[in-house]
């Protein structure tokens, strides 16, 4: 999922020349970028630097960076061995080195490794019932309304606008409305100005652009477009009346919740996008097998922990990693390709 930010992580290794030895890694640097509301990362992720350090047997050093595009250049000369991507940088990544870079592990949000595109609205008139506490998921190959309640949550992957992680799971948020959905049809939008995100995200732009083209809908002309630069500013747009329609992450509501605790029920989900591969943690090739091993192992081993869980959660919303292979983001390649939104 994007959600308003992405990161890298890299690796930053000294090799001693000896003739016949393996490569011998004598310090680790990991390094993070953050979205502009995450100017306080650089402590946050200390606790998992800590972890990291204790595991490996060696110095684990964190830093934070502003863009990914040097990091990515770095890896495919390797000079940096890791990195933690978002679906789309990634794909750029494998397109700009396409022999250099490996998959490891794919991100687990509340129990998913995949999320989608969402369509928001704030005109309840659009549904084809009125909406209730709900969310969307793909079942049978279309985005289908699964109902929820005041005090259950819909049974879908994405953690919704409304519901917090208690001591009893998964419990209804009493500081924040629950997230009202429907099913609607896609060519409502159509006249209408609808808030994407920017051209270069995954779940704002580029997959639910394929969706409404594959609906016979031109996602540049039969609409009166936004840009808003964020997930965030997406949904604000909806809630304040400045776009009719919005798209961003699901659940992107949860991101203004605080500020806006009626949100999820002025902004109405009604449709999402085809299912997008979560962020992903990829590897230089050629870096010896026992250190990917030991850095995917002691991320698992450590998000399954409390402290573990509470970190990641604060700082990326991770909850687990999977394994993950190239080939899962064909997908992705095959959208960047159509829209020409690989980075040169």
């Amino acid at each position: 999922m994007k959600k308003t930010f992405f990161i890298l992580l890299t690796l930053s290794l000294v090799f001693v020349a000896c003739s016949g030895a393996e490569e011998e890694v004598e310090k680790i640097t990991f390094g993070f970028v953050p979205s502009a509301e995450q100017s306080d990362l650089q402590d946050n992720i200390q606790p998992l630097m800590d972890v990291l350090s204790e595991g490996l047997g060696i110095e684990v050093e964190g830093f934070v960076t502003s863009d990914y595009s040097g990091l990515i250049v770095a890896m495919g000369s390797g000079q940096a061995d890791v990195g933690a991507f978002n679906t789309l940088g990634y794909v750029n990544a494998m397109n700009a080195y396409p022999d250099s870079l490996e998959a490891i592990a794919k991100v687990v949000r509340y129990g998913s490794g995949s999320y989608h595109g969402t369509f928001f609205t704030n005109d309840a008139s659009i549904c084809n019932e009125p909406p209730v506490i709900g969310a969307l998921e793909n079942i049978d190959g279309s985005a289908t309304l699964v109902k929820g309640s005041a005090d259950t949550a819909p049974d879908v992957k994405a953690l919704q606008v409304g519901w917090v992680f208690g001591d009893n799971g998964l419990e209804p948020d009493p500081d924040h409305d629950a997230g009202l959905a429907c099913e609607a049809d896609l060519s409502v939008m159509i006249g209408k100005t609808v808030a994407f995100v920017e051209e270069g995200s995954t779940s704002g732009y580029l997959f639910p652009a394929i969706q409404l083209k594959n609906a016979g809908i031109d996602y540049q002309s039969d609409f009166d477009v936004i840009f808003a630069g964020s997930h965030d500013a997406s949904v604000l747009a909806v809630y304040n009346g400045d776009a009719d329609f919005g798209i961003a992450f699901d659940d992107a509501r949860r991101n203004i919740r605080k500020e806006y605790p009626d949100v999820g029920s002025k902004v109405i989900a009604f449709s999402i996008t085809e299912e997008i591969p979560n962020d992903v943690v990829a590897v230089r090739s050629n870096l010896p097998e026992d250190i990917k091993e030991q850095i995917y192992q002691i991320l698992s081993d450590y998000l399954a922990t409390e402290e573990g869980l509470a970190v990641m959660d604060e700082i990326y919303g991770w909850t687990d990693i999977v394994p993950a292979e190239n080939s899962e983001f064909d997908i992705v390649k095959q959208a960047a390709e159509e829209f020409g939104l690989y980075d040169e």
